[in-house]
């Protein structure tokens, strides 16, 4: 019997090894097919604007700059300045900071075990807005740094300020229950969004100053040069890199708090750093974008539907369909009624309250983590 059951076993585990090795397959195919996607809706939004530039074109000036290759150039030279200058930077700034809302998104979702949760849930939006809103009142508002302008700098401290806030009112005898920092999130969002009206009220200014908040607030990718763009980049890699890290201990923070302090876990210290580490990709893509919405609630959903709930695969992914979505994103609000501008929370909310509102209905329903 026992020689039957050892000649029997290797021949058990080879149907295993197979799914393993067709998971990995079909994972590698739609990573592969989210990098295309995005390499393409790069190029596209590259390519639109005032000034229309042809595909190949665009194609063609990307390569060169690569060092790989040297296409004769058969192009003026403005049009370089414009692809590089221009909008590249705001291209890849609503790449980032729609990957970095989608991973923040997965983050908190995976933490408080929860598919409606998203990065401005407890207070980062109304803490960056009320930054923004100070920037914009001072009364040297029109020396801003060319490089480094205030608004981002006070939208970046306020966003984690508010966080960190949060998370202090909240703690009580070294724990932070999920439901008191809701809780917290919400009351002390309220007091931030009646601090702005009262200081819009108290410090008025002139009406293009009014505009330019309203611009900011509604979302909008405001990047004018590279090198905060390169600052924002440094942050959003190292949080991806630390969010990466704590996939094992999202995945067991699904099982609940309980059983995950029972495999060992430290749980109250990986809650904190979960937290701080979201919160600060939030700031970082909220300080050149506004608030735009929907996209940390919306991607990291749908890519667990697609690939189901481990964080391994899920983190990812959202970054590379965060990515997608907010550049789709702002190149409809660059081309839908050009030449004006339209916000590009604008249509992150189109398409993501009524999600929303799907899931909503789902939850209350029979929808389970």
């Amino acid at each position: 019997m026992k020689l039957a059951t050892q000649k029997q076993a290797p021949h058990s585990i080879q149907p295993q090894r197979w799914l393993k090795k067709r998971r990995r397959l079909s994972l590698a195919f739609i990573y592969s097919i989210l990098c295309v996607v995005l390499l393409i809706t790069v190029v596209l939004a590259v390519s639109f604007g005032s000034v229309s530039i042809p595909f190949t074109t665009i194609v063609r000036i990307l390569l060169n700059g690569s060092g790989l290759f040297h296409f004769a150039r058969q192009w003026d030279a403005t049009i370089e300045i414009i692809v590089w200058q221009v909008r590249m930077p705001v291209v890849i700034g609503a790449a980032l900071v729609g990957a970095a809302l989608a991973v923040s998104g997965a983050l908190f979702q995976g933490m408080l075990r929860n598919p409606l949760a998203d990065p401005f849930l407890i207070g980062t939006s109304s803490g960056a807005a009320l930054g923004a809103t100070i920037a914009f009142v001072l009364p040297f508002a029109t020396f801003y740094g060319t490089y480094f302008p205030l608004t981002m700098i006070l939208a970046f401290l306020g966003a984690l300020a508010t966080v960190f806030f949060v998370y202090g009112i909240a703690r009580s005898g070294g724990r932070t229950p999920v439901v008191t920092l809701l809780l917290a999130g919400v009351v002390v969002n309220a007091v931030l969004v009646a601090l702005q009206t009262l200081i819009l009220a108290l410090f008025p200014r002139e009406q293009f100053q009014l505009q330019a908040l309203f611009n900011w607030l509604s979302g909008g990718i405001q990047v004018t040069n590279w090198l905060p763009l390169v600052s924002v980049t440094i942050v959003v890699v190292l949080g991806m890199a630390l969010a990466l890290s704590f996939a094992r201990v999202l995945d067991s923070l699904a099982l609940g708090e309980e059983s995950a302090s029972h495999l060992g876990l430290h749980v109250e210290l990986y809650k904190f750093l979960i937290v701080v580490t979201a919160s600060c990709l939030t700031a970082a893509a909220v300080s050149i974008s506004g608030l735009v919405g929907f996209v940390g609630l919306v991607t990291p959903h749908v890519m667990r539907l697609l690939l189901g709930p481990n964080h391994r695969t899920l983190l990812p992914a959202s970054a590379l369909g965060g990515a997608i979505f907010l550049t789709l994103a702002d190149l409809l609000a660059r081309v839908v009624v050009a030449p004006t501008v339209l916000p590009v929370g604008v249509f992150t909310a189109l398409v993501g309250a009524p999600f929303f509102l799907l899931l909503l209905r789902r939850s209350r329903r029979d929808y389970r983590w």
